[in-house]
């Protein structure tokens, strides 16, 4: 445990991805494997029984394997010597034609296949506080910003639905991959199925059915394209979330303040402060997931039949990733809920703009009566205006320069939002 796990750990998802959880679904898959194998006549009836009890009862210390594992350079080996042990006689048929990767990449669906659900379950209730709270606001307006600069009226809905849209892009995806994903291992040391010819196939889709997972017909040892795509997937998630984390942070800063979400962490000697602490940690977990995925993909190049240096980048990113993710969606959650605006200061933004950011819309009011070149001509000298004079407002400028508009009326922000509000109700 490390200080910042309360910020950016998950303790349901580190469960889950943890060595207990590893060591635990690796038991899972070498209890099934010798249930289907009893059944097929594989191995006797007898040690299929007493497999199936050991693996059941065993709860190894990961202290007391790390040595082993630390020798063989992949945890199932260890965890193997210490369920063969553990059958006394009938050791020998535990683990029976399989190699180490198959227990380990099977244990790894099975952990992945729990890991998504609270995942998912979060991805469906942040959508859905965003899609109450883009409802709230559809309506509100609020500065539109393009490369940090005041741009057009929106509405503050619309910004939430921007963040929304690709939530329920992310849950179709995440459909998509399970049935790639979830897919049991049993090919033997080389690939080949071996060692149980000509009944590996007929045993691998059994193990499958025993533990609800999907089988293929070759082996996934070196194609880690399905657990890559994962990785993907958990970077697209938390990228999106990082959005959010640093839209909320421009949002509420000092000089904007035009949103508060969170309850916001004080400074250990600044007592006006309250920074952005939830906002900032989905920034900075987006851009490690992101990091990682790099690194992740890396595993693709992956030699011949199998590679330690491959699946050692596996081991090594994709369990934070998870955790990460499960993090990130727990903190934008939170600050969905308690997202609000503050009217006040919106209206001290279109205030202190002076109309500004209606020029756009000024310009193609004209451009119905006009050349659009002259149109944005007095546009151009209107904003002159406002720049010479700190109280002059881009309606008053265009009331001398071109009279007979109701540029106030015209230029009105809640009259020139677009489809803003018809984005946020979606």
């Amino acid at each position: 445990m490390i200080l910042t796990d309360g910020l950016f750990g998950d303790d349901e998802l580190a469960r889950i991805m943890g060595a207990q959880g590893q060591l635990a679904a690796m038991l899972r898959v070498e209890a099934a494997l010798a249930r289907v194998q009893g059944r097929l006549g594989i191995i006797p009836a007898d040690a299929a029984e007493a497999i199936d009890a050991a693996a059941a009862a065993l709860r190894p210390d990961p202290a007391d394997l790390a040595a082993a594992t630390a020798r063989a350079g992949i945890a199932a080996q260890a965890l193997v010597g210490a369920l063969k042990s553990a059958c006394g006689p009938h050791g020998p048929w535990a683990h029976f034609g399989a190699t180490s990767q198959d227990i380990q990449d099977s244990a790894l669906a099975l952990q992945l296949r729990e890991a998504l659900l609270p995942i998912e379950d979060r991805l469906r209730r942040l959508d859905a506080a965003l899609a109450c709270r883009a409802r709230d606001h559809a309506a509100l307006p609020i500065a539109a910003r393009t490369r940090f600069q005041i741009a057009a009226p929106t509405t503050l809905g619309a910004k939430i639905a921007v963040w929304r849209a690709p939530l329920a892009r992310h849950l179709q995806r995440l459909d998509e991959l399970r049935p790639r994903l979830l897919a049991v291992s049993l090919f033997g040391a080389a690939g080949t199925g071996a060692a149980l010819a000509p009944r590996m196939a007929q045993t691998r889709h059994a193990l499958a059915a025993e533990l609800g997972l999907t089988a293929t017909d070759t082996p996934w040892h070196a194609a880690r394209d399905a657990i890559c795509e994962t990785g993907g997937w958990l970077a697209l998630v938390t990228g999106s979330l990082g959005k959010i984390g640093a839209d909320l942070i421009l949002l509420g800063q000092s000089e904007i303040g035009e949103v508060t979400a969170g309850s916001g962490g004080g400074s250990s000697t600044m007592p006006q402060k309250s920074n952005p602490v939830a906002a900032e940690a989905l920034v900075a977990l987006a851009r490690l997931n992101a990091g990682n995925c790099g690194t992740l993909f890396q595993a693709m190049i992956h030699a011949q039949e199998r590679d330690g240096s491959a699946l050692a980048l596996e081991w090594s990113c994709l369990p934070d990733m998870v955790i990460r993710t499960g993090a990130a969606l727990r903190l934008a959650l939170n600050l969905a809920e308690t997202l609000a605006p503050r009217p006040e200061a919106i209206a001290a933004t279109f205030a202190a703009d002076r109309g500004a950011m209606l020029a756009e819309a000024a310009g193609f009011h004209l451009a119905r009566h006009m050349p659009r070149a002259e149109a944005l001509r007095i546009v151009g000298a209107a904003l002159a205006d406002l720049s010479a004079d700190g109280t002059e407002t881009l309606a008053g400028a265009l009331s001398r320069r071109q009279p007979g508009h109701d540029w106030a009326r015209i230029l009105a922000p809640g009259d020139n939002t677009g489809d803003a509000e018809a984005q946020a109700r979606g």
